[in-house]
């Protein structure tokens, strides 16, 4: 695995770009020890983008034994981990933030446990004001997964439409890149 860091690791971002199936456990740790005080991360990401690969992943890192399926139907799966529960939530087939909040949305994602949202465009009003945004794009020729997350603090105004990816390539940037092959 080989990855950079830029000078300014405060910033709040961390960009990842997953070659093979394989470097996504070590992207899963490296997001999560990245943003070791959030609990709640939003996914934003296109069908078969990898979300739900993504977050059997991190669940792994974060000790889940159980079997990480997408909750498409359910709507919200919970794994037993050592740190507690982990609340997986599948908003596809929600219509409006309206139904989020009456399948008790708003109590898990303040419950200060792990909370992992595909399909957050559809519960992005409801999401709270400090959460990890997670973008996944997916190159079309190398096939590349291009993992973007920020921490959006509504606090501190971070426009939840910003493409922080824009202006931000290069070793001198903010972005605290890493790049993960074998």
């Amino acid at each position: 695995m080989q990855y950079s860091n830029p000078n300014n690791m405060e910033d709040g971002i961390c960009n990842i770009t997953a070659s093979t199936p394989e470097d996504l456990p070590p992207a899963a740790r490296l997001l999560l020890d990245r943003f070791q005080e959030e609990r709640v991360f939003a996914f934003f990401a296109p069908m078969g983008a990898g979300k739900t690969t993504f977050i059997q992943s991190l669940c792994a890192c974060l000790g889940v034994e159980d079997q990480v399926v997408s909750p498409t139907f359910s709507l919200v799966n919970e794994y037993s981990s050592p740190q507690g529960p982990v609340y997986h939530f599948d908003f596809y087939r929600l219509k409006n933030a309206e139904e989020a909040l009456d399948i008790g949305t708003d109590e898990y994602l303040a419950s200060g446990q792990y909370c992992f949202l595909e399909w957050s465009e559809i519960a992005e009003p409801i999401l709270p004001p400090t959460y990890v945004k997670v973008e996944i794009r997916v190159d079309e020729e190398s096939g590349d997964r291009h993992i973007l997350a920020e921490r959006f603090d509504a606090q501190r105004n971070v426009s939840r439409n910003e493409d922080p990816m824009a202006g931000k390539t290069g070793p001198a940037s903010a972005v605290s890149q890493h790049r993960l092959k074998n």
